[in-house]
Parts: structure tokens; sequence; C-alpha cells
């Protein structure tokens, strides 16, 4: 019974100009499901093609080699931006895979896959999509292609998309919804399975602390909890859950997670990968005061709200090696925020919230959108100009995407707005990145405006790089500046032609 895991490598297409920046993690839902199979008696291997820098050609041969009886192709995680442009790459290994041995089966995990699972199987040559987190599922399925006495029917393949030949012709169906696992059940990943001296965490991350070579190998990823409570309609997060209830792992459980990645991997940074960590007050102190009491020598950096922290929380957060925020701010134009269900957003709280974290000793990385619905040309350069204000660590500036399984999406595809979507165009930093456009805004003027304000955050703004120099010291401020030099090649922006959604 072997069964063998894949995390498939475009990274060159998804990141183009700036890959030697970009970070590489550690396939975290990969190596839960291969402890979850293993722990059931499977053989199980991973393959993170992405890590080894494998090409299509080179993963499709490292799996014929291995022989599986099941292979199943991991197009990332869980987070809203990590799936779907990794798709590509997805299909172009699964075609690799089955290049000489078509009778190695293989399936699709993961966000964009459990988003549109019928799609992808007309698309690619895989013959599953295993839809939602389907652990239980995985695992049948491996036994079924194995010869074990496992029937192929829905109370063994809950949330199983399939193909099946109905008088000569092709039909795709489905088993209806796969069950969720409680935290208590939910299996820590295999590390072992991973080459754990292969990742790097983000280049501001290690600031102040080290080098890109020294911080090599000892980044690490966890989970607190599972799923998302909030309705932000460009959000798809909900695509793979199906449902909103959160879920939290035992407190006890996650602080000895950190400490088996710290003395048995040498990690030193760590992302949590929740949604939103800073959520649940309660959780958020007693995880924290149990982690300061270790005395870890971790850098800590984790999604948060500018509406659930206050100083108190801040502190405790910092007490536990918590280094880092990323606020998805997103922008700072009340009416914007309304139309995508962040009402609890304004501008006041964004500098409260700012200015308590820097109080406490964080640095934060602020998430801003442009191109959101009800975005003007004014209302882009308001939020560029509150950034600019509270002058954060580090930014991002995304477009806004109809992410299939958010609700953006899902309105335009009935209006018509989308028509032939191409899924490296959802690669924020790729040569063919589409944003989707708002009521006021083409998605060239988007793109447009995010590039330019970009460049026009770093440009010239003495205030930031003094902030940079004191905090963290000159070289990581020389760092920023070659790095924020290189501009981005796009095709939207070079085509006068391609000026309509895909």
């Amino acid at each position: 019974m072997k069964l063998i895991l894949i995390h498939p490598n475009d990274q060159k297409a998804v990141y183009g100009d700036t890959l030697e920046y970009a970070a590489c993690e550690p396939p975290y839902w990969c190596a839960a499901a291969a402890q979850y199979c293993r722990e059931h008696g499977m053989e199980v291997s991973i393959l993170d093609a992405e890590a080894e820098n494998l090409s299509a050609e080179e993963t499709g041969e490292r799996v014929r080699a291995y022989g599986p009886d099941l292979a199943g192709i991991f197009v990332t995680g869980t987070n809203l931006s990590a799936s779907t442009q990794k798709m590509q790459g997805a299909g172009l290994a699964c075609r690799e895979i089955k290049k000489e041995d078509a009778q190695i089966p293989v399936f699709y995990w993961g966000l964009h896959p459990s988003a549109l699972p019928e799609r992808t199987l007309r698309e690619n040559e895989a013959d599953y999509v295993v839809t939602g987190e389907g652990f239980d599922t995985i695992l049948n399925l491996a036994h079924y292609h194995s010869g074990q006495d496992t029937a192929f029917c829905e109370e063994n393949l809950k949330g199983l998309c399939y193909r099946e030949v109905n008088q000569g012709k092709e039909e795709i169906r489905r088993f209806g919804t796969s069950d969720f696992l409680e935290t208590k059940d939910m299996p820590l990943p295999a590390w072992d399975l991973l080459p754990m001296e292969k990742y790097m965490p983000h280049n501001w991350h290690i600031m102040g602390e080290t080098s890109p070579e020294e911080a090599k190998g000892r980044y690490g990823v966890i989970s607190t909890s599972i799923g998302c409570p909030y309705n932000c309609s460009f959000c798809a997060v909900s695509a793979l859950y199906g449902t909103k209830k959160l879920r939290f792992w035992d407190t006890e459980k996650v602080v000895s997670e950190i400490e088996r990645l710290v003395t048995e991997y040498n990690v030193k940074y760590i992302k949590i990968l929740d949604e939103c960590f800073v959520l649940k007050r309660d959780y958020v102190m007693e995880l924290c005061s149990r982690l300061a009491e270790k005395h870890f020598d971790i850098n800590i950096w984790a999604y948060a709200r500018v509406d659930t922290v206050d100083p108190e929380i801040l502190a405790v957060l910092k007490s536990a090696g918590v280094k880092w925020l990323a606020y998805g701010i997103e922008s700072a134009d009340e009416k914007v925020l309304s139309g995508v269900s962040k009402s609890q957003y304004n501008a006041d709280r964004i500098r409260d919230a700012v200015r308590w974290t820097k109080e406490a000793g964080i640095s934060i990385i602020a998430n801003f959108m442009f191109g959101l619905p009800d975005d003007t040309e004014e209302s882009m350069r308001n939020t560029l100009h509150v950034c600019k204000e509270i002058c954060p660590e580090w930014i991002n500036f995304y477009v806004t995407m109809l992410y299939p399984g958010s609700k953006d999406y899902l309105d335009a595809v009935e209006s018509g707005k989308i028509k032939d979507d191409k899924w490296i165009q959802y690669a924020q930093y790729s040569y063919e990145c589409t944003p989707g456009g708002g009521y006021f805004l083409t998605p060239r003027e988007v793109l447009a405006f995010r590039d330019k304000a970009f460049c026009e955050f770093f440009e010239g703004n003495d205030r930031y790089f003094e902030l940079i120099r004191t905090k963290f010291g000159q070289q990581y401020a020389d760092r920023i500046k070659v790095m924020t030099k290189r501009r981005l090649r796009r095709k939207l922006l070079e085509d006068d032609s391609f000026d309509t959604w895909r």
C-alpha cells in the first residue's frame, strides 16, 4: 500500500522576477495528510518539488520511479491566494506523472480544486478531486487502489469527485461532502518526510537577526485553528471547509509541536498558518502564556485583525515570541471596506492598532488590496497615503482577485464578467497577472496603480528607511533598496489590446 503526496513546483511562473526573494514554506497540509495515512498503516512518501526545485518532468520521473498505488497532488493549502495560482504547475506535474504510465491514479487536493472540482477534472488529467479536508477519503481511496477490500462508494469516499463512463460517454460525478476531523483527531505533520533543511523564511522575517543563507533550514509552520468565521466577499477559504465553524487545537498540543520543531529540527522562524490567529482572546492568551514559560528562542509571525488587538494582548504575544503581525487592512476607505464586509475597520482604528503594535515591540506587515469593488482612483490614493502615514516595517500591496470559491467570483461568473480565466493570471507577481477590476476601474488601471504605488512607497521614503536602519541595521535597509528597485513585467500593461477580464 504505497501512497505519494506531491507539492508541485511552478515558482518561476508564479513569482516571475521576484523569485529570489520568495519564501519556501513546508507544505503543512500535505504533511498532515501523510501522517494521518501513515498512522493507519499506509506506506507514505512526500515529494516537495518546490523545495527541491524540480521541473514537472523531474517530478513525473520521481513519482513513476516510486511506483505508488495512488498519487496525490496538493495544490498548496488553505490560504486564500495560495492555491489557484498553483494550478498551472499542478497540471504540468499531473501530465508528466501520466506520461509513461497512465495506470497511476492521481487525485488533487486543495482550496481551488475544492472550489471547482468538476472543472478541475475537465481541465486536467487527474482521476479524482478530494474536496474538503477528506483525510479519510484519501486513505480509503489508497486502500481501494492497492487492492484492499474497500468498496468504491459514498460511504467510504465522501467528497470525492470522479470520472465515470456511461454508454461510452464520460461523466463527472461526486460523492456528497467529506467529514471534518476534530482537532483532537487531526495528526501532527510528518516533518520527517520533508526536506526540512531546504525551507526558507520571508526576507523581512529575518531582518535584524541573520542572513538568508543562515536562516535556510530553520523555518517551520504550525496551525492553531482551522477555518474562518468572517464573510469577506473576496475570500474563498470556506470553499475548502464548507462552513464558518472554527476548530481550535489544544494549546498544550500546539506548544508541544513548537517544541518538536525547535528541538528536533533547529527551527527558529515560525509562521502560524491560521487565517486569523489573534481572534479568540482567551485561547490566544492561554497559548501565549504557555509559550512564554518555555523561553524558546523563536521568531513567530501570524495574521491578525486591527479590530481584535489591544495593548494587553499585544504584550502577551510579544512575550511568547511573536515578533511580526500581518494585518489585513485592505483599504483605508470606509465605504470600500463596507462593500466587502469589513465595516468594522476605519482609519482611526487602523492607526490605533498600528501604534499599539509598535509600542509592544512587534513589527508589522501591512496588507493592502487595490481594486476592491468600490475602489476609485481617489480611494486607492487615500489608502496609499494612510500606508505611508502608519509606516509599517513591511508592506504587501495586492490587486483584488476574484478567487474561485468566493462570492465575488460567483457573482462575476453569473454576470458574464468572467468568461475565460487562466489560473496563472491569479498569481500576484506573474507576468500574466490580471486583477478583477472594480465598479469604477478596469483591470489595467488597478494593476498600474498597484505597481506604481509599490514603487512610490519605497522611492525616496527617508522616514521608512530610517525606521529600518534604526530597528534592524543599515544592511537591511540597503537590501530593501536593492530589492524594491526591480520592476515587474506585466502583460496587461504592455499590450494595449489586453484590457478586458480574462
